[in-house]
């Protein structure tokens, strides 16, 4: 996947680095070039990785303007709509986020235009990397389960291989799979690039809103499963979908519980105690570590 992303030139660099264990690549504008392996970062020099400054390869326009090409496959304009919205999700389930200048029309953005930095996160399938907390999202049947974590602390990860463990146990549960941004299953010509396993049906990038109203109907998931809820239209369709008798998994950036009952709106789905699950992950032993799990009325059942 790297070899269609890159140019010639960066691709000689990373092909002397360590490049199945990184998991993000910052390239900003006459900046030096970042690459991050779990919670460390380097420089990208010539010879690979380095810690010095000073030999670090300096991203010049071309790269960027190269990279996004490559990732739209040479039509950006097929990519306007994920492009609006500051991302573009690549054959592999590579992620290039966005930053530039947005671009009005009628009040609304319509694009990003001068892109000058890219986060490019390479997404890592981890067999197994759930089997430690799997036996607690269980009584009788899966209970709704929100994974709580900042960004890059491996929540797509671990939601993915939840997905695939309950596939692999023989679980025949119906998913319904919201792959919003192409991150979980990346869809590619409909084909399904990373493991989700048997009994998956999926909708990608189409609101939340419509696929909770329209999937519930249409394709009778006994499981919703969905990253990143972030905002009140997204809270209602987690409270739809409860009051449909759909049990849930789904992901929210937070640091811990007690930067979630901060959160505006969400207080309806805690005090109704939707969630009978919160798993926090942090970063601080490598993206994935499990900090702690809480019930319900948010009691620590486990550390």
């Amino acid at each position: 996947m790297f070899d269609k992303l890159f140019p010639q030139y960066l691709l000689t660099a990373l092909n002397c680095s360590p490049k199945e264990k990184i998991s993000e690549i910052r390239i900003r504008l006459d900046k030096s070039i970042v690459v991050s392996i779990g919670n460390k970062s380097y420089f990208l020099s010539q010879n690979g990785l380095s810690g010095d400054s000073k030999k670090a390869i300096i991203a010049e326009k071309y790269y960027i303007d190269e990279i996004l090409k490559r990732a739209c496959e040479n039509s950006v304009y097929a990519f306007s709509n994920q492009i609006k919205d500051g991302f573009i999700t690549t054959q592999g389930g590579i992620r290039i986020g966005l930053g530039g200048e947005g671009v009005y029309e009628n009040s609304n953005i319509k694009t990003l235009k001068n892109i000058n930095s890219l986060a490019i996160r390479i997404p890592h399938e981890v067999k197994g990397c759930s089997l430690k907390i799997l036996q607690y999202l269980f009584k009788d049947e899966f209970l709704n389960t929100l994974i709580v974590s900042p960004p890059g602390a491996g929540k797509t990860t671990l939601i993915r291989d939840i997905i695939y463990q309950l596939s692999i146990k023989n679980y025949c549960y119906n998913i319904l799979l919201i792959d919003e941004r192409f991150e979980i299953a990346n869809c590619f010509n409909g084909k399904s690039t990373l493991s989700v396993g048997n009994f998956c049906d999926i909708l990608s990038g189409v609101s939340k809103r419509y696929a909770f109203e329209n999937g519930i109907r249409s394709l009778r998931p006994d499981i919703i499963v969905t990253d990143e809820i972030s905002n009140s239209q997204d809270y209602d369709s987690i409270l739809y979908a409860s009051n449909c008798g759909v049990n849930l998994l789904a992901s929210i950036h937070a640091r811990d519980i007690e930067d979630l009952k901060t959160k505006k709106d969400f207080q309806t789905i805690l005090s109704n105690k939707v969630f009978k699950r919160f798993i926090i992950l942090s970063s601080r032993d490598g993206p994935g570590t499990v900090e702690a799990i809480y019930d319900e009325s948010l009691r620590c059942i486990s550390y």
